[in-house]
């Protein structure tokens, strides 16, 4: 007579089991669906909490050494797109932590992952010590990466910076004594000193000793491309790097590409670009390496390096913003010694949860291809910053050419989630003018590029619906309106 047998479980996996927390998140859920559904539009604040939303500024101020940028406290409850503040006041939320919450606010699914992973023994995890779930959120990423590029191995890190990080180190190890690095102008790093010192932002260094050696190379201007022509703007950039590794030899550790420029304006560039640069790196021993802390998951594929069809040539990647837990991906070439790569905390457990069911979303959703929902919204945002530049173009004059950076061409421009546009001739003062101003009105912008420079948007497509679009855009014109005058 057969025995039925058993699978053990240990007390973790029987908690997690529980009908009781199973019922728990579920009256969570629905509480938090009770309330999200109570915010339908943009609003003013209360003129009851003016006094205490007051003080709770003050107190900002005093903690962080200066006034925030906008006067933004959040409630804690939202509604897709829409986010409550602590006055009481609902704004559209087109920013969205510079590109953190692609699911916008109060997503009910993502609060019950933070849930699960919060029911963990501990909060946090570690080099040392960690439950697998950090491990499930490396495995899931790596899935979607390996259909694309030949990146095989993730260490997690809980900011964009340390990604960055530990990508250098990696680059630098492999290609040791190299200790060189090309990068683009005007791109972004993070902000530790080492990062700041490759970032092209002299007021991101100020006081900082500048001992990194870095080389930058000119971006791709489309403007210039249909003035000399495409092949003819690519072989000077290409000439460029050249010109670097033969002053330079087998100096250079690794080639830096912001696939799309986020800081410096949501530049973007065609394949070719990319892949004539690549050429020089292989020849002279260089790593490529694709940051896509901005990019991962915004582009019309899950990565930046996917949709330009140049993800086999990357040999390290980092990713970051929307997936909650940041990352650093590489190929087995690159896989470091032990030791390189450790930290005390490599992200906390809700992090992983909820960034594991970030990607799976992604990977099971609408959102990617030609007809998919990022390219339908990023449609709509052009249409109507054209009928808004029809309607008003005193507001959009030409843009003028910055110091090194050639205007871009016309008046909108970035990819998929990535979106600018540039009202006032791309004048720092009334670009941000104008931030503070549509924040007032009720949609909450911010500005990139370094001269010119633009309004940029990351909204949360992940939930927006198109219809919003029309709403959006009265507050823009509202807050673009008063910044004119």
């Amino acid at each position: 007579m057969s025995q039925t047998v058993q699978t053990p479980t240990t007390q973790g996996s029987q908690l997690h089991a529980s009908p009781a927390v199973r019922e728990a998140i579920g009256v969570l859920r629905e509480e938090v669906r009770r309330r999200s559904a109570t915010i339908t539009g943009p609003r003013a604040g209360r003129e009851e909490l003016r006094e205490a939303y007051a003080d709770l500024l003050k107190r900002a101020k005093r903690v962080r050494g200066r006034d925030l940028l906008y006067p933004y406290v959040g409630s804690g409850v939202g509604n897709g797109a829409l986010v409550e503040l602590a006055d009481g006041s609902v704004k559209w939320d087109m920013i969205c932590g510079i590109g953190v919450h692609f699911f916008g606010h109060s997503d009910e699914e993502l609060i019950a992952a933070g849930v699960e992973g919060a029911l963990e023994d501990t909060l946090q995890n570690g080099n040392l010590q960690t439950n697998f779930e950090a491990y499930r959120f490396g495995e899931t990423l790596l899935a979607e990466a390996s259909r694309c590029t030949r990146l095989a191995h993730c260490y997690a890190s809980p900011t964009g910076a340390l990604a960055n990080e530990n990508a250098l180190k990696v680059c630098y190890q492999k290609h040791a004594p190299a200790s060189r690095v090309l990068a683009f102008k005007d791109c972004f790093m993070g902000r530790t000193v080492t990062l700041s010192q490759i970032g092209d932002a002299a007021a991101n260094r100020v006081g900082l000793p500048l001992n990194t050696l870095v080389d930058y190379v000119p971006f791709y201007s489309e403007a210039v491309a249909e003035r000399v022509g495409q092949a003819k703007h690519i072989a000077m950039i290409v000439d460029h790097v050249r010109s670097y590794a033969e002053r330079y030899p087998r100096q250079h550790a690794c080639f830096i590409m912001e696939l799309v420029q986020g800081e410096g304006g949501f530049n973007t560039a065609p394949p070719e670009f990319f892949l004539a640069l690549i050429e020089v790196c292989r020849a002279n021993g260089i790593a490529v390496w694709a940051d896509e802390v901005q990019t991962f998951g915004r582009t019309t594929a899950m990565f930046a390096a996917e949709a330009l069809g140049i993800g086999e040539h990357v040999d390290v990647m980092t990713v970051g913003k929307m997936s909650q837990v940041c990352a650093t991906l590489y190929t087995p070439e690159y896989n470091p010694g032990p030791g390189l790569l450790s930290a005390t905390f490599t992200g906390a457990g809700p992090a992983f949860t909820v960034g594991r069911r970030i990607i799976e979303r992604l990977r099971d959703g609408d959102y990617y291809g030609a007809g998919g929902r990022i390219a339908q919204h990023h449609a709509a945002f052009r249409e109507h910053v054209r009928a808004l530049a029809a309607k008003r173009p005193d507001w959009f004059p030409p843009v003028a050419d910055g110091v090194l950076t050639p205007a871009p061409k016309g008046i909108v421009g970035g990819i998929g989630g990535m979106m600018r546009f540039s009202p006032f001739g791309g004048i720092k003062e009334r670009v941000t003018k104008a931030c503070r101003t549509c924040f007032d009105e009720g949609v909450i912008l911010f500005y990139c590029g370094h001269g010119p420079y633009h309004l940029r948007m990351l909204p949360p497509l992940g939930v927006m619906r198109l219809e919003d679009w029309p709403r959006v855009f009265e507050c823009v014109e509202r807050g673009l309106a008063k910044a004119a005058s």
